[in-house]
């Protein structure tokens, strides 16, 4: 990878800089489309017009299990891909001469929580102190932009890559994965890939993450009256007593000896969170169901089906114990199938962008060793392709006010605009 020229270099960071007010644009359009589970057309289709206003089809790549599920990385489905289809688009060069690179992100976001805590309405995005908040404004749609911004900045310099570009808009990486696996299957291999994930409150570039499971468990008690409860079999306060198996199963795999040395001084990496509870029916009765939903953090060194035996012999416990006696215990694994993942932070791709960003923001990207996860394992683990996984700062995300930080965001865009050129070369667009 031979360093650009400077005129080239200069006219790249200039037309990035003329870009920076519809960069910010485009962020609120993406904002404002209400992104969770199952609502992610809008974010997709504002995806679709963005890669178009660079010249380039939008194809839809649908997520099917049933092509999917034989593969390495796949998770078993929460709902229906129905109307859900992922959003693609590539760039073929006049003659490719450089080497080519999938630009990815994802467009699904995680529930708003209490909207009336929020100081502006989730979904209507708000600039204050030079920060833009809202909900997925940091996670990750700010990425989403700077990915086609970057290579907006290179058309608006007269330039395009000289090597396919491939784009990838994608549903459920924050439940699955799945939308990311459907697009690296269906479409040919690339060289390197980037993906544009926030850092901690901080620029930061992702070195390693954990491996994700999602589990239910569904306690069926036994009903009555509250006058006769200790005949009864209260399934709140069972699934409370299961809740404390897995904390003590937390504990342990936090112990000094469990943690893999890639995560040594990280503090508490592997985490069990209980994320939803649902159950009861009326406050004077012994309640009859309750279902727990929680996701289990899996360190490097296993793997999600090794985490998976563990939360089986947990839940096989529970059922051996004489404190729950006539319960009925339920068993159920959807979402995140998820293996951790390190990132090779020698590869050419990752240190070009450890470079670019030293050289454009003044400072350099800080490493990230992160207890939650990217898309970027199903490239590195089961592609072989290297990954540079980095970032904006951010603030509050999966929390209240979420924000990205503006000067980041823009940093983030002119360093994706020079690997880019730098990666696949260049020629007159």
């Amino acid at each position: 990878m031979s360093a650009l020229d400077p005129g080239v270099k200069r006219a790249i960071l200039e037309a990035a800089k003329a870009l920076e007010a519809e960069s910010i644009a485009a962020l609120e359009r993406l904002v404002r489309c209400p992104s969770t589970l199952g609502n992610e057309a809008s974010a997709l289709d504002e995806m679709a017009r963005n890669y178009e206003a660079l010249g380039l089809a939008a194809q839809r790549i649908p997520t099917v299990p049933e092509k999917l599920q034989s593969v390495p990385g796949f998770s078993p489905p929460l709902m229906s891909y129905e109307g859900r289809d992922n959003v693609a688009a590539i760039h073929t060069p006049r003659e490719a001469k450089g080497r080519s690179l999938v630009l990815q992100g994802h467009v699904d976001v995680v529930p708003e929580g209490a909207a009336d805590l929020w100081i502006t309405p989730p979904y209507e995005p708000s600039i204050r102190d030079g920060r833009m908040y809202g909900r997925g404004s940091a996670d990750m749609k700010a990425g989403d932009i700077s990915n086609v911004m970057a290579f907006r900045a290179l058309q608006l310099a007269g330039l395009q890559p000289a090597a396919q570009v491939q784009f990838h808009s994608v549903i459920e990486e924050e439940c699955s994965g799945n939308g990311a696996l459907a697009c690296m299957m269906a479409l040919p291999k690339c060289d390197a890939v980037i993906i544009p994930e926030p850092g901690p409150n901080y620029d930061a570039i992702y070195t390693v993450e954990v491996g994700v499971v999602w589990a239910w468990v569904t306690v069926t008690g036994r009903p009555v009256h509250v006058r006769d409860m200790h005949a009864g079999i209260n399934s709140i306060d069972a699934a409370y007593r299961i809740s404390n198996l897995f904390r003590e199963y937390e504990a342990e795999m936090n112990r000094a000896e469990n943690i893999h040395p890639a995560f040594f001084g990280e503090n508490h990496p592997v985490n069990v969170n209980f994320g939803t509870v649902e159950g009861g029916e009326w406050n004077s009765s012994v309640p009859t169901r309750t279902r727990i939903g929680m996701r289990v953090g899996v360190m490097l060194g296993r793997t999600a089906q090794q985490v998976k035996a563990d939360i089986e012999a947990l839940v096989e416990r529970a059922r051996q114990d004489e404190t729950f006696r006539g319960a009925q215990i339920k068993l159920e694994f959807q979402g995140f199938m998820a293996d951790p993942c390190v990132f090779d932070q020698q590869a050419p791709i990752v240190q070009a962008v450890r470079r670019n960003f030293s050289e454009t923001a003044g400072h350099d990207l800080r490493d990230y060793k992160a207890s939650g996860l990217t898309d970027g394992r199903f490239f590195q683990l089961y592609q072989g392709t290297p990954v540079a996984c980095f970032g904006p700062d951010s603030d509050s995300i999966h929390g209240i006010d979420e924000s990205v930080g503006l000067e980041s965001f823009h940093s983030i865009t002119r360093t994706i605009a020079l690997t880019m050129a730098e990666w696949c070369g260049v020629e007159k667009a």
